[in-house]
């Protein structure tokens, strides 16, 4: 049974491969109800096989992968998805032919507790002029807005966000940051975040990632600190 000091997810020890390719090398993640965590690192550096590998979605994983307390790292997608996990993949995933609302009506319920289409509209007005167009006419921004919004309506609480400000307008990203501010306070009560890119700001803590291993991990408050240290691992 999970507590309030049962992480939300836990890795220990994770190895993944695609096919004969070993991606990560020995990973360790926690992270806590309530908390948002972010990966940071190079392209290529693990951060969406990470991802991947908490919904089961990579050719082999081994190590430990717990979801509230619970081991999964031998259970199939649907069953992980169904103890409340949510995944929205960099490529989004949109059913071009099918409308905005089509779209955000596909996905099942896995865990009770969903947001309703109206909660939906009302946090992505967007999505609501547009619920008639097909997805494929529906710009960047209002497609990652989709995208997101599917996983809402399903029940998830456990939210996996691949690269979702990536490309997108500044306007676009505030939106984004809004939602997730909002999305936290609504399932575990805690607020934050500002408006700088969006993965540097919202984060209570980050894991920065390099070749398939965790390299470092900071606090939000020691962020600021370690510009030079971020250079030298994301040269940035």
């Amino acid at each position: 049974m999970s507590t309030a000091s049962t992480p939300a997810i836990q890795l220990k020890d994770v190895h993944t491969w695609y096919g004969e390719s070993h991606i990560l090398h020995g990973i360790h993640i926690d992270v806590m109800p309530g908390e948002v965590v972010t990966l940071l690192g190079r392209n290529g550096a693990g951060r969406t096989t990470t991802l991947r590998a908490i919904m089961g979605l990579v050719g082999k994983r081994t190590g430990s992968i717990q979801v509230n307390g619970q081991e999964t790292v031998r259970l199939a997608s649907h069953h992980i998805a169904r103890l409340g996990v949510g995944y929205c993949p960099e490529e989004r995933g949109i059913m071009t032919s099918l409308t905005c609302q089509e779209n955000l009506l596909l996905p099942p319920e896995v865990a009770p507790g969903g947001m309703s289409v109206g909660e939906i509209y009302d946090m992505f007005p967007n999505l609501l002029t547009r619920k008639n167009s097909p997805g494929g006419r529906l710009s960047g921004g209002d497609q990652q807005m989709l995208a997101v919004a599917r996983i809402l309506r399903t029940g998830a609480k456990i939210l996996l966000l691949d690269e979702i400000s990536e490309g997108l307008a500044p306007v676009i990203v505030q939106a984004l940051a809004r939602m997730i501010r909002e999305l936290r306070a609504r399932l575990h009560g805690a607020d934050g975040g500002a408006e700088l890119p969006l993965r540097r700001t919202l984060a209570d803590r980050f894991y920065i990632m390099e070749r398939g291993l965790i390299v470092r991990e900071l606090s939000a408050a020691e962020l600021h600190d370690s510009a030079d240290m971020l250079r030298e691992y994301l040269g940035v």
